[in-house]
């Protein structure tokens, strides 16, 4: 098991509950916009939850880099076992499914790294450009009692067009080819290692940090976001592989609504 040590903030923020939640694995129902093959850059200022509550912390946002954020210290730890067993083609997304074992720790509160799955193009906007894959990592708070709204902590990676991704080789010929199908591995033949191992100092040495939403339905507002400022790589033909079976799935921007964004 390897450990990572990083500082990151945390910001505080009373998010709107919603009645509807996706499970404490971090599944949820994801749908496909077909309009959004330009990444939404039409902004949505408010979401109302069927129930008429109207929602003001969703995501994704278009963040804009070179306003002056607000900086604070927290420490987080990594520590992943490189045990993803199985990769799934949800249809709407392509899931690399992650043992348990795997935490992630800041400030006393740990949370399980559940799954890894994919957005093409980009969820998340940087001066408003769209990168052409996002890859999401979802973990979902320990010891949190049944009906409570599962809370989330999810890194945003970015992905552009360059070198070939050892990462994505790794499992890239294991998705399978028909939708709601799911294919087990054997631990140790996909290692997040080699992902990281392109930011030796740790994929989230810098960052953007807000808090959001999930970007699927039910878009439950308690949602950690750590976005890696390190853009990584994949080739044309991985990253064109993985569009073609998930098709154009990213949710459009929403509006900051006086949210704090934090930078380091």
């Amino acid at each position: 098991m390897k450990s990572y040590h990083i500082a990151l903030f945390v910001l505080l923020f009373i998010a709107c509950k919603e009645e509807a939640n996706p499970d404490q694995n971090g599944h949820h129902e994801e749908t496909t916009h077909e309009d959004n093959q330009t990444a939404g850059l039409i902004e949505q200022e408010e979401y109302v939850h069927p129930d008429g509550t109207i929602c003001k912390a969703q995501s994704p946002v278009n963040i804009l880099s070179f306003t002056d954020n607000p900086k604070g210290i927290h420490n987080i730890t990594f520590n992943y076992r490189d045990a993803i067993n199985a990769v799934e083609n949800l249809g709407h997304t392509v899931q690399l499914d992650v043992q348990s074992g795997s935490t992630l720790t800041i400030d006393g509160e740990t949370f399980d790294f559940k799954q890894m799955h994919f957005h093409t193009p980009s969820e998340h906007l940087i001066d408003g450009v769209t990168y052409p894959m996002e890859m999401h990592m979802v973990h979902t708070l320990q010891g949190q009692k049944e009906g409570e709204t599962p809370q989330y902590l999810v890194i945003g990676v970015l992905f552009k067009m360059g070198k070939e991704s050892t990462f994505i080789n790794e499992f890239i010929n294991a998705i399978p080819k028909e939708a709601h199908e799911k294919k087990e591995v054997s631990a140790g033949k996909i290692l997040v290692a080699d992902l990281i191992s392109e930011r030796p100092e740790n994929v989230l040495d810098s960052y953007y940090h807000y808090m959001g939403s999930l970007t699927t339905p039910p878009y439950t507002e308690s949602v950690r976001w750590y976005l890696s400022k390190h853009v990584f790589e994949g080739s044309p033909e991985q990253i064109k592989a993985i569009l073609t079976i998930e098709g154009a799935n990213a949710r459009q921007v929403q509006d900051l609504n006086e949210r704090t964004l934090e930078s380091n």
